[in-house]
């Protein structure tokens, strides 16, 4: 009895299971539409794309649509709200939200919307106020479109892209953020600035009456500045000397920083393994340390900055030690070269990857701040060896990279003077009087 009745249920269950195969067309991939109780429709290929369209907009044209014969209704994707929230009460079905989660997932996934992100519903002048387009800002260029016409599909478009040459200049009384604010220029100047400099200028010790002038690319879109593209020229007087920054793309796809003197702007270490932090504690040979009280020789600078801020190489090398010890915590050691090798103490954790003969890049992150080990606080002590002794590296002078090429160097003379020429043009109030003392 019991052999006959599994015998049924096995039967019943493959009986079913060839019914949902026929029905569904062994459809696995979902390349075709489904509606209960309609024809099975193959979807073209070409209604799936990465396309991206770059459109001009006018005063009824939004996202590449002409949106005269539509109701157009805008909003913000909320908290704990999804796609089927925005689209259910316009008549979209589960079924078209399926299709946009799986067969659409390519051109864009759903499952990636934002809370605060942009959307625009266009929808027909009907009763039911049906959907015929969806929009979704992916960032502040690109977005995705999906089209509910007679065969729903998805493209993604790109925002016109509006790049001004600009140029500006301040003399620094509190910061360098604070400065270009006053010049109602972008924040974002300020980190362009930062990563030209980070060889030459230590941005820790920017003083009252430090002066720049700068040329830059800035990008809008919608009227709207999206950031700094492209620092062209600079001149930054650090504690009364000029550093020079000019472009020079000296072979094909290449291109640096050089100053007035023809030598590259970068060095062969950056100022310091972490952006836009404070020393919180300096290389000193008797400090009270401020976990055991004792008076010793503190062989290192403290950069705090929070918990989770990435800890960069400050120059190519391969990793010698990466490991936990009891007073330096979560730490990585690093050899540069025969002459050059640094340290970085008190790590939140140690990036991944980061082991005994690895070979780091000038700027690669290699773990996070903490405070791990024998540490108050949040912060990342950087150590600095010189021929096997430690130094202080905020003393050490920097070997700088490579000078432009022989071959180049008539080129370079004819950028840098005209560049020179631009940034000196530029009238900074208060200049003139800090350069004449």
């Amino acid at each position: 009895m019991n052999r006959k009745i599994k015998w049924i249920i096995a039967s019943v269950l493959g009986l079913w299971l060839v019914v949902t195969l026929v029905w569904f067309g062994f459809d696995l991939d979902g390349k075709y539409s489904w509606v209960i109780g309609s024809e099975r429709v193959a979807i073209p290929d070409s209604t799936i794309t990465d396309t991206v369209v770059v459109v001009e907009e006018d005063d009824y044209t939004l996202y590449g649509i002409d949106t005269r014969d539509f109701e157009v209704v805008d909003g913000v994707v909320e908290k704990n709200q999804f796609l089927h929230n925005i689209l259910n009460p316009h008549g979209i079905s589960a079924l078209q939200l399926d299709d946009i989660g799986r067969r659409l997932k390519d051109t864009f996934d759903v499952r990636y919307m934002k809370v605060g992100k942009k959307y625009l519903l266009v929808l027909n002048k009907d009763s039911a106020r049906s959907v015929r387009y969806f929009v979704y800002e992916i960032d502040n260029t690109d977005y995705v479109v999906y089209d509910f016409d007679s065969t729903l599909k998805a493209y993604r478009g790109r925002k016109p892209i509006v790049t001004e040459t600009r140029e500006t200049g301040g003399v620094i009384n509190s910061s360098l953020y604070l400065t270009l604010d006053e010049q109602n220029a972008s924040p974002t100047l300020a980190i362009e600035l930062s990563e030209v400099y980070a060889w030459a200028v230590d941005f820790y010790r920017i003083q009252k009456g430090d002066w720049f002038k700068v040329i830059y690319d800035e990008k809008f879109v919608d009227g709207k500045s999206i950031g700094v593209s492209k620092i062209h020229g600079a001149v930054f007087n650090h504690y009364n000397r000029d550093y020079y920054a000019i472009w020079f793309d000296y072979a094909e796809q290449e291109g640096d920083y050089f100053d007035q003197n023809n030598n590259c702007c970068r060095a062969t270490f950056l100022k310091a393994p972490v952006k836009f932090s404070r020393i919180s504690s300096r290389y000193s040979l008797s400090r009270k340390h401020p976990v055991t009280g004792v008076v010793k020789g503190h062989f290192g600078t403290d950069y705090a900055a929070p918990y989770g801020t990435p800890i960069v190489s400050t120059a190519n090398g391969v990793v010698l030690e990466a490991m936990f010890s009891k007073y330096n915590g979560n730490y990585v050691k690093i050899k540069h070269n025969s002459m050059y090798t640094t340290q970085y103490l008190h790590m939140q954790k140690i990036a991944t990857g980061m082991r005994p003969g690895v070979r780091v890049q000038q700027g690669q992150v290699i773990g996070y701040v903490g405070s791990t080990g024998l540490a108050t606080g949040p912060h990342v002590c950087y150590r600095f060896w010189l021929n096997g002794k430690q130094v202080d590296a905020l003393r050490v002078e920097m070997p700088p990279a490579e000078p432009v090429k022989e071959e180049y160097k008539e080129e370079y003379e004819k950028v840098k003077k005209a560049m020179m020429e631009r940034l000196d043009a530029i009238k900074v109030p208060g200049v003139e009087q800090i350069a004449s003392k």
